[in-house]
């Protein structure tokens, strides 16, 4: 074994540990040196949109076409996500501070599932991530259309009519259809040559250094901007805590409902919990100056909730065991 496949060999082992050290590295480096943070910011979609391609390279694409036709599962995702998390939503609001950015920023964060690395930590945990990988289209659309119907019951129509449908968009070409088009080409040149395969093949030890790099630099660029509304943000930590731990049980429940298999139970308890901070980031950067407080508060859940995923990938297998 040459010496980079065992240190490849060696990360994919100790992923969490990987994941974990990334999340301390950033966290240190965007406090001591808080103005490379703007210049990060616009490193986050790249990673992101790289660590998306490795991922859906991973799965042929014959066979994430079967998996949309699963109906139970994806009916689950899509109860869990917007049936189920704005119930949970609702019962926390009327205990949120009265700061309507900060109101604001907490709904835009927990109303949008996850389209991205929540993929990795359920393959972790045993997670079906190939159900999950066909259902993300699905789970970024709807939340195109629902977002602002959600904003408008909770807030009224003046605060819905901010979020503008734009940077779901954009989210949407550049971390869905890029990636996913680009990894059917590769998928189709590894068929018909064999130098095709050995990018393939590449590519897919790359997993866990990407997701490194995306977590390092999603936090070194937003640590700052926490650093700055510590007062604001720090009275909706234990609401995000609090939604993990009752996602968790809520995913379970559906998930039994639907008489899912183990590793698609897992999945549905990974797409409940996890919410979209990366993508719903611009909607909230492009806010009034009068609701920019509100970044802080979805950056805030971005590093509570990549904490909870490393639990999660430790807690989900015991709640929920193999049969």
């Amino acid at each position: 074994m040459s010496q980079s496949s065992g240190l490849v060999a060696g990360m994919e082992r100790h992923q969490v540990s990987v994941y974990v050290a990334a999340i301390a590295a950033g966290a240190l480096v965007g406090w001591a040196a808080p103005d490379a943070g703007p210049g990060l910011e616009h490193a986050i979609y790249p990673v992101l949109g790289a660590l998306l391609y490795v991922t859906f390279l991973q799965v042929p694409a014959a066979e994430l076409v079967r998996s949309v036709r699963a109906g139970r599962f994806l009916a689950a995702t899509l109860v869990v996500n917007f049936v189920v998390v704005p119930l949970v939503v609702a019962a926390m609001f009327v205990f949120l501070p009265d700061d309507q950015a900060v109101r604001l920023g907490v709904l835009l964060v927990l109303l949008a599932p996850c389209v991205d690395y929540v993929i990795v930590f359920s393959g972790l945990a045993g997670g079906s991530s190939r159900r999950l990988l066909a259902a993300t289209p699905l789970l970024l659309l709807a939340q195109m259309v629902l977002l602002p119907g959600f904003l408008f019951l909770f807030m009224g129509s003046g605060l819905a009519e901010v979020v503008e449908v734009g940077p779901f968009v954009e989210a949407f070409i550049l971390l869905i259809v890029v990636p996913l088009a680009l990894a059917w080409l590769t998928q189709g040149w590894a068929v018909r040559r064999a130098a095709g395969q050995k990018v393939a093949d590449a590519m897919g030890t790359t997993m866990v250094p990407l997701m490194a790099a995306t977590l390092l630099t999603v936090v070194v660029s937003q640590v700052p901007k926490v650093n700055d509304s510590l007062s604001d943000v720090a009275r909706v930590v234990p609401f995000y805590v609090l939604f993990l731990v009752v996602m968790a049980f809520a995913g379970l429940a559906v998930a039994r409902l639907f008489r899912l298999d183990v590793p698609a139970s897992r999945a549905i308890m990974f797409t409940g919990a996890t919410r979209n901070s990366l993508v719903v980031l611009p909607l909230a950067l492009a806010l009034p100056d009068a609701l920019a407080i509100a970044a802080a508060v979805v950056v805030t859940q971005t590093l509570v909730e990549v904490v909870g995923m490393v639990i999660y990938v430790r807690a989900v297998p015991r709640l929920l065991p193999a049969r």
